[in-house]
């Protein structure tokens, strides 16, 4: 895993745009890292493979997103992602981390729950889709003395 750069946008984009319900724009990878947001890629074999934006804040931070390549699915990368960019926050004492996600998209809270990941609120009808609108989970975890292995 290393940080996310500019010339990487392109292909985050591209992985971002197949694989995410509701997905990020160009502009909004490029703000983040022009913000100095913690944006990490993860590589297999030259190509980018998996990617997360970490905001931080004072002392808490926020996912704003992750992502895995469809073909690289299934393997483990998500959490790998995940649990690392967890670590990060925990050792800049960045506690406790949020996210959202769609409340129809079962695998992510899957995920979320069996990594620390507990639902602490809901906006209702925040995400929306041609049948319209979807509930986002918002869910918290605290990392407190989680390390980066």
């Amino acid at each position: 895993m290393r940080l996310m750069t500019a010339a990487d946008v392109d292909e985050v984009l591209s992985i971002e745009i197949s694989v995410q319900s509701y997905p990020w724009t160009r502009g909004n990878f490029c703000d983040a890292l022009a913000s100095d947001y913690l944006c990490y890629v993860d590589e297999i074999e030259g190509k980018i493979s998996a990617y997360a934006v970490l905001l931080p804040g004072i002392d808490e931070a926020e996912l704003l997103s992750i992502g895995v390549a469809a073909v690289q699915q299934r393997k483990g990368l998500g959490r790998m992602m995940l649990q690392k960019m967890l670590a990060i926050a925990g050792e800049r004492q960045l506690t406790p981390v949020f996210l959202e996600v769609c409340a129809v998209n079962l695998a992510a809270l899957a995920l979320y729950r069996s990594t620390g990941f507990l639902e602490v609120g809901r906006r209702r009808g925040y995400y929306r889709n041609l049948e319209g609108n979807e509930d986002a989970v918002v869910m918290a975890c605290d990392v407190t003395g989680m390390q980066n292995g």
